[in-house]
């Protein structure tokens, strides 16, 4: 049997990562630096937030991505996808998520997210889902 390699980013794409778990993100970060994105880190929803509003008053520092865990302090990363919606801020949005009851992914569905990505996860799993976000493909 021939084993494929996992699908990469091959743009260089400007992805916002947010999750208040630091060595998490910290991992998300490191593996999409080496894959050539440029990469922008937020603690937790709040700060995400407020480094996407920065972020649309510049067009060159616009993401093309967004990598969220769902439950973090101060704002959910549901609750950005909720924000971005009542500010027609369009980012594709991929959601992390330890747990994965079906309404979390019905309810990010509804707000436009892409699709979960279930903790634990490798750096493969990573890597094909936002290649696929990148190509504009769902990974429901």
């Amino acid at each position: 049997m021939v084993s494929r390699a996992p699908e990469v980013v091959t743009v260089p794409l400007r992805v916002f990562v947010a999750d208040d778990d630091d060595e998490l993100r910290t991992l998300v970060v490191d593996t999409l630096r080496a894959d050539g994105c440029t990469v922008v880190e937020a603690r937790d929803g709040a700060e995400l937030l407020a480094l996407l509003e920065d972020a649309f008053e510049d067009p060159s520092t616009r993401p093309d991505l967004i990598v969220s865990d769902a439950c973090m302090p101060h704002l959910s990363g549901l609750g950005v996808l909720e924000a971005m919606k009542r500010a027609h801020i369009s980012v594709p949005m991929l959601i992390m998520t330890g747990f994965v009851p079906p309404s979390v992914g019905v309810v990010a569905r509804r707000l436009g997210g892409l699709g979960v990505l279930s903790k634990p996860f490798d750096v493969n799993a990573l890597r094909i889902a936002v290649a696929r976000a990148a190509a504009g493909n769902s990974t429901w």
